[in-house]
């Protein structure tokens, strides 16, 4: 029964699907339509979706030597095509690819985990040194200027904490991302939006993601080394196609509604 059940709701290959979507509709906005304000909304729902998989993946990968590996490849190889896109340059030492969030993160899990397993006798200890973990994984985020800085660290923590569909976990996620995403986040360049009195950065419109996130159900879907590395692949060449329109446009003096 509980494997019938499993079919309904959403499969990782759709949520990966959908945070590729979201991604590619956001970066359209920030290199080729400066205005399309809803686009920069709708791309809000990318990053935790990503944060959310990353935690996934190291609960069902075969090897996670392999795994980080793997991030940091793509981290490596998203540099130049991240630089042009966001900088119009080859180089932009000051700001670095999500991908490096998401590897700082997985590392920081990595660490937590071996934690967890080797002072599974002393919680004081695992709270102690988990905390430092951490910690450390926010500060080298911030240090090294990753996309989403510490606060993106923050957020594949949360879906790591917080991990599961007991109401305890949905409400710490619910608050985890109202705290990131409406404050924390707030001096990012989203543009603002009016909620009643209330002004609110778009980048509030993340906590909707939880919605999407919800109903994961678990299942791999559609699934081949084809797909696999295409998610992989679609970050660096999508930012490097837009990276080179944005430029054509500067150049030209174009700007598009």
């Amino acid at each position: 029964m509980e494997k019938e059940q499993n079919k309904f709701g959403v499969s990782s290959f759709t949520l990966h699907t959908i945070a590729m979507l979201t991604m590619l509709i956001d970066h359209i906005y920030f290199t080729i339509f400066l205005n399309a304000t809803w686009m920069n909304g709708i791309g809000r729902l990318a990053f935790p979706i990503f944060a959310f998989m990353i935690v996934e993946g190291y609960y069902h990968t075969k090897n996670i030597k392999n795994y980080i590996l793997r991030l940091l490849i793509f981290a490596i190889i998203s540099e130049i095509p991240f630089n042009i896109m966001v900088g119009y340059k080859l180089f932009l030492p000051q700001y670095q690819n999500v991908i490096w969030t998401f590897l700082i993160s997985l590392c920081g899990i990595v660490a937590i985990g071996k934690v967890k397993e080797k002072f599974k006798e002393n919680q004081t200890a695992v709270f102690i040194l988990n905390s430092i973990i951490a910690v450390c994984a926010f500060l080298v985020a911030q240090m090294l200027r990753t996309d989403y800085l510490g606060y993106g660290v923050m957020t594949v923590f949360t879906f790591y904490f917080f991990r599961g569909k007991k109401l305890w976990q949905i409400l710490g996620k619910i608050v985890m991302m109202l705290l990131i995403n409406g404050v924390l986040l707030r001096s990012m360049s989203s543009p603002l939006i009016n909620i009643g009195q209330i002004t609110v950065p778009l980048q509030i419109l993340a906590v909707l993601s939880l919605v999407i996130i919800e109903l994961y159900n678990g299942e791999r879907g559609y699934h081949n080394k084809f797909i696999k590395y295409l998610f992989y692949i679609f970050y660096p060449l999508h930012m490097l196609i837009l990276g080179i329109i944005s430029i054509w446009l500067y150049i030209n003096g174009i700007i598009l509604q």
